[in-house]
């Protein structure tokens, strides 16, 4: 009985980066390095010794924000829980926004002159700060939970239309010709070969996105548009800092269940 002669797998050589890459990468890198030096000034890091400086307030502050005082926590959890309904509804009219964009965004199935002033209107709507246009609402609408919802509505949609693009542009292009092959519209294409695919990976996005704006819709209570930021701004200026910790303590909750549930939810999508 002959024995099988073993033949070893030659082991590939690693990969190698020629001069070009290793000059871009000293380049890109040591450029953020030198922001990064150049920038200690410009955030006054010298002055992280002051911390120490005025211990005994800091001290004060810290003793209030351990003894939460709950009192009034059916107001809380009624503010926390319209601060909930505002972050939802931006971010269910945000996906509805999102959506046409996404599409109109994507190179792979949209032409060039529709997909660069879409993301013109995407990048324009990503730039502009909640606050900003949080403010402008309230000065349209007056105060109250609406300009909130619009705020994060408008800058959700520029968010996850940019998210909702990219996913497109990542598909199999099978499905899609698989489907163009049995003479369907360019819209039939669309709806049977294009979110099918990405259906999971935007519901995800927008579960993610609505766990963000549970925490924007809250400084956006600062301004006035409503939810339980407006009742923190009124404890922090009246230096109400035991109803401030309780305030946090239920927004810290309630961030965090949210983001339980959208875990879950998630993870069946996978």
């Amino acid at each position: 009985m002959t024995a099988t002669p073993v033949t070893s797998t030659p082991i590939p050589n690693p990969p190698t980066k020629s001069l070009g890459a290793w000059a871009l990468d000293i380049l890109i890198w040591g450029g953020v390095a030198v922001i990064l030096i150049y920038s200690i000034k410009a955030v006054e890091l010298g002055n992280l010794p002051r911390l120490l400086e005025n211990s005994d307030n800091t001290a004060r502050f810290a003793s209030d924000l351990i003894k939460p005082d709950f009192a009034d926590w059916g107001i809380y959890v009624a503010k926390m829980w319209e601060t909930v309904q505002i972050a939802l509804w931006g971010t269910f009219l945000a996906v509805f926004a999102a959506i046409p964009l996404g599409l109109a965004a994507a190179r792979n199935i949209a032409p060039v002159w529709v997909v660069t002033p879409v993301r013109w209107v995407m990048n324009l709507l990503r730039s502009i700060p909640d606050l900003v246009i949080g403010l402008l609402f309230v000065v349209a609408v007056g105060l109250g939970p609406l300009p909130g919802v619009l705020a994060i509505a408008l800058n959700t949609a520029g968010v996850l239309a940019k998210l909702f693009s990219e996913a497109v542009e990542s598909i199999d292009k099978g499905p899609v010709e698989g489907v163009r092959a049995t003479g369907a519209s360019p819209l039939n294409e669309i709806v049977w070969g294009v979110i099918p695919q990405v259906a999971p990976l935007w519901t995800s996005f927008a579960l993610y996105r609505f766990e963000s704006n549970s925490r924007s819709a809250t400084v956006l209570g600062l301004i006035g548009a409503g939810g339980i930021g407006q009742v923190l701004i009124d404890g922090m200026n009246s230096y109400a800092f035991t109803k401030v910790s309780a305030m946090v303590i239920i927004i810290v909750i309630a961030v965090t269940m949210i983001d339980m549930l959208s875990q879950a939810m998630r993870k069946r999508l996978l």
